[in-house]
Order: C-alpha cells, then sequence, then structure tokens
C-alpha cells in the first residue's frame, strides 16, 4: 500500500545509515548557562549531565503514534519503548534538519514535519549517564496506519502504532518498559503541543 506524505526505505540493509559516526566521537550543542552554544562529545555531555540540545519527533496516523523499542545495543535504555524518533543534532545542524535526517535514519521515513515546542528536562537513564535536554518537538502526519519494515535494526528492534489512552495504560501498568523521557513527555503533554490544532 503506497502512503501519500511519506517516503518509506525498503531493505534497511540497502540503506547506507550504519555508517554514522559512532557514539564516542559525535559532537553535539551543549548549553552555557549564558544560554550560548559550544561544542561537547555526546557521551561526555551525558556524563556531566551537561545540558544540551536534542530533538524528539512523533508521528501520528489520526490518533494513533508511531513508538519506537530501542535496538538492545543502544548506548542506555535499550530494550525500552520510546516516542517515533529521538536524537541530538550534530554540531552546526539545525534541529529542523536533525529531525529529518534521525527520522530517516532510524525509522526509514521521509516526510513533512511541524515544529511544535521547546521543552527542558533532565532524567537519569542509566549506565552512570544523565539526559538534561532542552528539546526541539516536532510532528509528522500519514494518512493511517501501515507496515513499517524500513526502520534500522542497528537502532530500531521494533516499531508499533498505538493510541495515546492505550499507550498511558501500558506505561502506568509496565513502566519499566519504556523510556523515561516518554513518561516524561506524557505527565508534560499540554506543553508539547502536540495534539491537532483546531
Amino acid at each position: 500500500m503506497r502512503h501519500s506524505g511519506a517516503r518509506r526505505a525498503g531493505d534497511p540493509g540497502a540503506i547506507a545509515r550504519a555508517s554514522a559516526p559512532a557514539e564516542e566521537t559525535l559532537t553535539i550543542p551543549a548549553i552555557a548557562d549564558d544560554g550560548s552554544l559550544f561544542p561537547i562529545g555526546k557521551l561526555e555531555a551525558h556524563r556531566r549531565g551537561q545540558r544540551h540540545l536534542a530533538v524528539s519527533v512523533f508521528v501520528f496516523a489520526g490518533g494513533k503514534l508511531l513508538i519506537q523499542k530501542r535496538a538492545a545495543g543502544k548506548y542506555h535504555c535499550g530494550g525500552l519503548w520510546a516516542n517515533t524518533c529521538c536524537t541530538h543534532p550534530h554540531w552546526s545542524e539545525s534541529p529542523n534538519d536533525c529531525a529529518h535526517r534521525r527520522l530517516f535514519e532510524e525509522v526509514g521515513m521521509t516526510l513533512a514535519l511541524e515544529p511544535r515546542a521547546v521543552v527542558d528536562y533532565k532524567a537519569d537513564v542509566g549506565n552512570g549517564l544523565i539526559e538534561n535536554e532542552r528539546v526541539h518537538v516536532f510532528r509528522g502526519d500519514v494518512a493511517e496506519p501501515f507496515v513499517v519494515s524500513g526502520f534500522n535494526r542497528d537502532e530500531v528492534e521494533e516499531v508499533a502504532w498505538v493510541g495515546q489512552d492505550a499507550l498511558r495504560r501500558q506505561v502506568l501498568d509496565q513502566p519499566h518498559r519504556f523510556t523515561p523521557w516518554l513518561k516524561i513527555y506524557l505527565d508534560r503533554w499540554a506543553e508539547m503541543t502536540l495534539d491537532p490544532a483546531g
């Protein structure tokens, strides 16, 4: 079934996504006390709990949200469920460019994304790492749920479409299956301004 507004990858092994820089070598924008940005290693930022820029993407099909189960080998929160895509801009990369790039690299999707909010949060994500993030939130929409088969299995173990009420019940019943930031986002949903306009 073809789907207008979204281009989906086929065999993820055929796509040059696995060549992304290793976590140890990535440089991301950190936020100084005066609000200016400076470059910092991605892992260093998380070890120090340094505030930094981040991006979160939420793709909806009507009332259902596409969520992903992070690959077990991720540097933190492996095997836990999160929103469609969450990541960090490279140094000198805009949040908008980052959101589109990483949505394709992780989930194999290309579609229009709308900036919705900027929110701050801080959370312990295990392994001595702290997420201290200023998150640029983006929303994307497709007409209806479809089988997402082109996700990058180095990044994503599984994907699912789920309604918000069902997701909230699952998080309440089995919180250990979900990332800290997804639980924070659900608690602060109104701030995310993710509901459709009107």
